[in-house]
């Protein structure tokens, strides 16, 4: 846990999620689906029961290279961060990782500040490849990772179908 200086002046907290954290983790989701239509996912669509999303931060919290940490504001979470590892021995050294942040507070630093963290347990962990894929229109989103040191390495076409248009994303990485 640590805390975080907002470029809003406020102090926000950073830490792992634990188990208990679930009923609110499942009303943040709910919450930001609605919010941003770069999420995989929308309002309603992320069908998860608390006891499921307890046992799955349990599970995450018992993997060498899995993490979920979350930002607090005031008891209130406004951002998350997961990463997955890769489960082989031969992909156990990267993995992927998705983030969101709640709209109100975009732009105040926590998605650079949940990135750094996670930046610094991957080097702790013996991670040594950092990948996400990020919708190609998502241009607030890219510059971050690029900020980071990122770098587009490929693109996947009609990869999301949002109204019967499709977008697609560009795959970044990060060696460290």
């Amino acid at each position: 846990m640590r805390n975080i200086s907002l470029k809003n002046g406020l102090t926000a907290i950073i830490r792992e999620a634990n188990p208990e954290d679930a009923p609110r983790l499942l009303r943040y989701i709910e919450q930001v689906s609605g919010e941003s239509e770069f999420l995989t996912f929308g309002p309603g669509e992320f069908e998860i029961t608390v006891e499921k999303e307890k046992e799955f931060i349990k599970s995450i919290k018992d993997i060498e290279n899995a993490l979920m940490i979350l930002v607090e504001l005031d008891g209130k979470i406004v951002g998350m961060l997961n990463f997955n590892g890769g489960t082989r021995p031969r992909t156990r050294h990267r993995g992927e990782f998705g983030i969101s942040v709640l709209k109100d507070y975009w732009g105040h630093g926590i998605a650079t500040a949940m990135l750094e963290y996670l930046i610094e347990w991957a080097k702790e962990h013996e991670i040594l490849k950092i990948d996400l894929m990020v919708r190609e229109d998502n241009e607030r989103a890219i510059k971050l990772y690029e900020k980071l040191g990122f770098k587009r390495e490929g693109h996947i076409s009609r990869y999301f179908k949002l109204r019967k248009k499709f977008y697609g994303v560009i795959y970044m990485g990060l060696e460290l």
